[in-house]
């Protein structure tokens, strides 16, 4: 069960600028070692380089593009067409219209290629990471929507359910040629690597940070989403490659969601 302090999430239903949200986590949690770690990223907070992104996330949203000539405002995240407020939050969630469950990147993936007539090849769709990128504009952009909204992926649907202990078995499972896992960084307080404090899973406050993504990571000068950063974690645990639009992706993600499950979200995020 995640760790909270009660009050963090008492206005989580609606959209907050995301450095108010930080702020309230700071102030609920002033002896987290890894909330505080960076006094200059708390201090950028308010001049996040990510909301340079959210003008194109918009303008590309709106745009009637691709073979289909069609924006993307038909789209549904499982809130109704074209519908943003609050339904970043509440992803990964199963879809009737295709049958399973999807997370956010790739249920923006499969409008644009619904919808809009991409195909896998082209670039809008192919490209996923860097700040410089159809996906990441859009992610950025929808995302900011939900800021300030609680974690709320819905486990209502046995696949949901499914999803989300599948993604469990997949944070504690030991493999790899370094036998590791998830939780050999994120399960117990007080972790490092190098000068990065390490968030716990179980501290709903850490955790609502960890996983707020999209965030503009200072360290590499782009803006990164919550896939692009299991890409990495799994690289760093020397465990095999992760596809995109894969069952893995979206399992991990919705037990990451569900483990923040209503604290508010922070969207776009700056770290380290």
């Amino acid at each position: 069960m995640a760790v909270g302090v009660a009050g963090t999430a008492a206005q989580a239903d609606e959209w907050q600028d995301p450095n108010d949200v930080l702020q309230m986590l700071l102030e609920a949690q002033p002896d987290s070692k890894y909330l505080h770690q960076s006094e200059m990223n708390i201090m950028m907070m308010p001049d996040n380089p990510a909301l340079w992104l959210l003008d194109d996330g918009e303008r590309l949203f709106h745009e009637e593009r691709g073979p289909n000539n069609a924006s993307l405002e038909s789209c549904d995240f499982g809130k109704g067409e074209g519908v943003l407020e609050g339904a970043y939050v509440e992803l990964p969630r199963y879809f009737d219209d295709v049958g399973k469950v999807m997370d956010f990147e790739q249920r923006l993936v499969h409008c644009m290629k619904e919808i809009q007539g991409f195909t896998s090849d082209d670039s809008a769709v192919s490209q996923r990471h860097g700040s410089g990128s159809d996906i990441m504009r859009l992610t950025t952009y929808i995302a900011h929507q939900s800021s300030g909204y609680a974690w709320n992926p819905p486990l209502d649907h046995p696949e949901e359910q499914a999803m989300r202990d599948a993604g469990e078995k997949l944070f504690f499972r030991r493999g790899g040629a370094m036998d590791f896992n998830c939780a050999a960084c994120h399960g117990d307080s007080g972790k490092q690597i190098r000068a990065s404090v390490l968030p716990e899973m179980r501290n709903s406050q850490e955790w609502t940070k960890a996983v707020s993504w999209p965030a503009h990571r200072a360290g590499q000068d782009n803006v990164r989403s919550q896939n692009h950063r299991i890409r990495g974690c799994v690289w760093q645990m020397r465990h095999a490659g992760i596809l995109p639009d894969t069952p893995v992706n979206t399992a991990l993600i919705s037990f990451w969601n569900d483990a923040a499950r209503g604290e508010p979200a922070i969207l776009p995020d700056l770290k380290r």
